[in-house]
């Protein structure tokens, strides 16, 4: 607890307040399906986290990829223009979890057990776990000028972010609610065909430096529209599982990491 101290601004958030506070986050996040919650971070750790971001941008792995909205193998029984097939882009540089310092508030945050108890309040559930693997656990995002991340629906259930650095115009984080209920398996194909050809009014959102967002990705379709600055997108994913001994799959650590291990 009290190393999270001065990394959590817990005059706003007190996160360890499991009867008032983190019950009405949960409120917000099981009405609106996502959770945004600025000046999480304290403004020295925030400095701090963006310090580091910078040192380690040379170790970040750049990928550029298409892909569809579920991100599986084309789906040969449908037409290629049915939106499950429709292929968009995507490109962001990542920094795996063995590179970041081990003093790192990150890895503080990640490993807390009040953080993970607030994370497991919010959910409702008995328990995270972090990776298996050595490099998904904890991650920096880089999205420098033009980059993008395309329209998709995550394979994990829930996301969880800290945004480090926003940039100076583009890279707005955009989601669309109703297009999939995973648990009574629908997807909304006529929606998502209009997100697709931009007939659709989705939802925006600004995020703010230094701000925590969690939210359910595997049902809501989301993008990170392409940022238009020089000064990039930088943005932290804490990455729990609902289940022990989970690896992200060797074809994603290859593609996000450039290496399995």
């Amino acid at each position: 607890m009290q190393n999270l101290q001065g990394i959590i601004n817990f005059k706003l958030h007190p996160i360890d307040d499991l009867n008032f506070y983190v019950k009405h986050c949960r409120s917000i996040l099981q009405k609106n399906s996502i959770l945004f919650l600025n000046n999480f971070l304290t403004e020295e750790s925030l400095v701090n986290l963006q310090r580091e971001a910078q040192i380690l941008h040379n170790k970040a792995y750049y990928c550029s990829q298409n892909h569809n909205i579920l991100l599986r193998e084309k789906n040969i029984e449908l037409d290629d223009k049915h939106p499950c097939n429709i292929e968009v882009f995507s490109d962001k540089g990542c920094v795996p979890y063995d590179l970041i310092p081990e003093s790192s508030s990150l890895r503080i945050i990640y490993n807390s057990s009040f953080f993970k108890k607030f994370i497991q309040s919010l959910l409702s559930v008995k328990k995270v776990y972090p990776y298996a693997d050595t490099l998904s656990s904890v991650n920096y995002n880089y999205y420098e000028k033009n980059q993008q991340l395309g329209w998709h629906f995550d394979n994990a259930t829930f996301a969880i972010s800290l945004m480090i650095q926003s940039p100076a115009s583009g890279g707005s984080f955009q989601y669309v609610v109703n297009a999939r209920n995973i648990e009574k398996n629908i997807l909304d194909i006529k929606l998502i065909d209009s997100v697709l050809k931009n007939k659709y009014p989705v939802k925006e959102l600004e995020i703010e430096e230094g701000a925590f967002v969690l939210f359910y990705g595997s049902n809501y379709l989301h993008r990170v529209t392409p940022v238009n600055s020089d000064k990039r997108r930088i943005l932290v994913t804490l990455n729990y599982n609902l289940q022990k001994s989970i690896k992200l799959s060797e074809n994603a650590r290859l593609t996000f990491f450039g290496r399995t291990h």
